[in-house]
């Protein structure tokens, strides 16, 4: 039995159909094994070193298992690698994200603007961890235990594009039923309210809520453009191109005046957060 009990826990096992995830972690279990037998030491030793059960090092050491950050410092420790297993982190950690994730995780890092709006729930980036596997819990078909917290991983590692420097323009419009909805219950639904006046104080994010009482605009379904600093651009629309993402100037800019109609009909952004702030004291 592992030390710390990782071996049971959901969400680092490796999807066999990820090329890029098992190629990672062959080579960095493949590096593991190989400097453990170079200083001498037995698996189950090693184990015992780095606080983790034999089977979990063998597992690591197969690519079989998505090792953990504390796992990888605590081997070089051990192994005396001078930071180069440690290193293996930046990598690894991506490897819990499904590919789709990772190429927009990929474009977010890249963008220097970003404009969202969001009628069915919560954009993921605005999410808390908690709000974001409530969500994913409730998803039918039922995700099995490890796609959840791999989807959850995957949505709060996205959250990196908002510790960028420069900072990136981000713009959201979120429906007032995305905010009042308890997903989770009411003590989890307050934590993302708080957790959402928090990010719009922000000098480069702009939160606009659409009250319900907006009969007509011209939202519905989910629409996001990122912008990058050489002038590209990507946009998605559920209900527009087929639901494809689009690098089309000519629809991009049809995205773009959309999404500057709905801003339009939403709350003013400080509006917005004391409409947020309403809620939030009613709950």
């Amino acid at each position: 039995m592992p030390v710390n009990g990782e071996a049971d826990e959901p969400g680092w096992e490796v999807d066999p159909d990820d090329e890029w995830g098992v190629a990672v972690l062959t080579t960095v279990g493949r590096q593991l094994k190989l400097r453990r037998e170079a200083v001498g030491m037995r698996a189950g030793d090693f184990g015992v070193a780095v606080g983790y059960g034999e089977d979990l090092v063998y597992k690591v050491e197969g690519g079989k298992r998505i090792p953990r950050r504390e796992y990888l410092e605590r081997a070089d420790e051990v192994l005396r690698a001078g930071g180069l297993i440690a290193a293996a982190w930046e990598d690894v950690k991506k490897v819990r994200y499904p590919k789709q994730v990772r190429d927009l995780a990929k474009m977010e890092s890249r963008a220097v603007e970003s404009l969202s709006y969001g009628s069915y729930s919560l954009h993921g980036l605005l999410q808390t961890e908690e709000y974001a596997r409530a969500l994913l819990g409730m998803r039918r078909p039922a995700l099995t235990e490890d796609e959840v917290e791999n989807a959850v991983a995957a949505r709060m590692g996205r959250k990196a594009m908002f510790e960028r420097a420069p900072a990136p323009e981000l713009s959201f419009v979120q429906e007032e039923a995305t905010l009042r909805r308890p997903v989770g219950g009411m003590m989890v639904l307050r934590r993302q309210l708080e957790h959402l006046l928090e990010v719009g104080r922000s000098r480069h994010v702009e939160i606009q809520v659409m009250p319900t009482s907006r009969a007509d605009h011209p939202g519905g379904g989910r629409m996001q453009v990122l912008k990058f600093e050489d002038g590209t651009a990507v946009g998605r629309a559920d209900d527009m191109f087929g639901g494809r993402p689009v690098t089309d100037p000519r629809q991009l800019r049809i995205l773009e005046l959309r999404y500057g109609s709905i801003r339009a009909e939403a709350l003013f952004a400080r509006e917005s957060v004391a409409f947020i702030g309403q809620l939030l004291g009613e709950t």
